[in-house]
């Protein structure tokens, strides 16, 4: 039988995925990546150490992805956090599950892997064509521009791996959308996720502070309590316990203007003890020596107590060890989401069936970033693109198969 055509727009993860399924196939993929090189996204998410997946038990993992969990769990099945790291291991990148449970190349960095990866993807013969940037759809094909013009590209089936909206500097610049809605497809706005966020801070706290880490607290919200640390920004919050949140301070801020994350300054002193030992201190010690003898606090810490509650420096020592274990940073919106690691939002899975190929546009299969979920970060996003981009593959191979049929 002729090999099948495959074109496959998007040179990340999901897409690349998706590639080595279908080749493994036998069919004739070609690769269309907008971005002079595969990957950037990807290369530059390694650039600290490439969190690929999480070491936690299976059934908490897959439920990682909220609302979007039910229709991600049978691609999740498929490719699980281990078959991840098999699949790494076979690219000659041996991982190893780091203090918090994330999982982690032994190099710490992305551009091994891929260069094993694309070499892997044209030893099956899997065309990469970089610079080609898709437009739209042509009755015969693709509208592609490429680096000798624009060209339409025919194809016995289509994947659509061209990420969210987050990073648009990389690629992902959701140009697509309205083409698709245009076609009858249904999406959902894209809204930060794993962002950070605004606050109104002082001009003297934010000019002083600005890049300073906050360690060794806990932060509350309605998605828990949880502990890690964050950094002050100039214009407000962000880092990994911030993302953690993220979502919900995302959702309540939409839903009515406000919304705050609770902070535990002390988390390893109870407040009775935290009372005790704030009462303890002479009163004619000044507020910053109370602080620090009495809670340990100092710093970003203690200008952070000084930034969020009026007059804390009177308060007795009952009520300044309640500030401090209940902390509320009020947050004003979040950051654009151009700044955000991921997004929500996105072609909705009603517009999808259960092989990820679009109801209004036959033939044409969806993957990644660009359908409608959201995971924090913890290797949770690069694993659902993954297992995603070989979900669609698969329903690819079957499409084509019942339409040889």
């Amino acid at each position: 039988m002729d090999k099948r055509r495959i074109g496959i727009v998007g040179g990340g993860p999901a897409g690349l995925m998706a590639a080595e399924v279908l080749a493994a196939r036998g069919h004739a993929v070609s690769v269309l990546e907008a971005m002079p090189t595969i990957g950037r996204k990807f290369l530059l998410a390694g650039k600290s150490g490439l969190n690929i997946t999480h070491s936690e038990p299976y059934d908490r993992f897959a439920a990682r992805f909220g609302a979007a969990g039910a229709h991600l769990r049978p691609a999740l099945d498929a490719f699980t956090p281990g078959d991840l790291r098999a699949w790494a291991e076979g690219l000659g990148t041996k991982t190893f599950v780091g203090s918090s449970g994330r999982v982690f190349p032994v190099a710490m960095k992305a551009s091994p892997l891929l260069r094993a990866w694309r070499a892997r993807l044209e030893g099956q013969g899997v065309a990469i064509r970089v610079r080609h940037r898709w437009t739209g759809f042509a009755p015969e094909g693709l509208r592609v521009e490429t680096p000798d013009g624009v060209a339409v590209m025919a194809f016995d089936a289509v994947l659509l791996a061209l990420g969210g909206a987050s990073w648009p500097r990389l690629g992902s610049d959701a140009a697509w959308i309205d083409g698709l809605a245009e076609r009858g497809v249904g999406i959902a706005p894209f809204r930060p996720a794993n962002c950070g966020f605004d606050v109104d801070w002082s001009p003297v706290f934010a000019e002083r502070f600005a890049g300073a880490p906050v360690k060794g607290v806990t932060a509350q919200s309605a998605a828990g309590t949880i502990p890690g640390e964050f950094v002050v920004s100039k214009t407000g919050i962000e880092g990994s316990l911030v993302y953690a949140h993220a979502a919900v301070l995302r959702d309540a801020l939409e839903a009515s203007g406000a919304a705050s994350l609770t902070l535990d300054l002390a988390p390893g002193r109870s407040l009775a003890r935290l009372a005790a030992d704030l009462a303890r201190q002479g009163g004619k010690a000044s507020f910053s020596s109370r602080l620090r003898k009495g809670a340990g606090l100092d710093g970003v810490k203690a200008a952070l107590l000084r930034e969020c509650v009026r007059d804390v420096h009177i308060l007795p020592p009952d009520a300044l060890a309640a500030a401090i274990k209940a902390l509320a940073i009020s947050l004003v919106r979040p950051r654009p989401i151009a700044e955000a690691i991921s997004v929500a939002g996105g072609i909705r899975f009603d517009a999808i069936d259960a092989d990820y190929g679009l109801k209004a546009l036959p033939g044409v299969f969806v993957a990644g970033e660009m359908l409608d979920w959201e995971a924090p970060t913890g290797g949770y996003l690069l694993t659902a693109c993954l297992a995603t981009g070989r979900a669609a593959a698969e329903g690819i191979d079957r499409w084509l198969s019942n339409r040889a049929d």
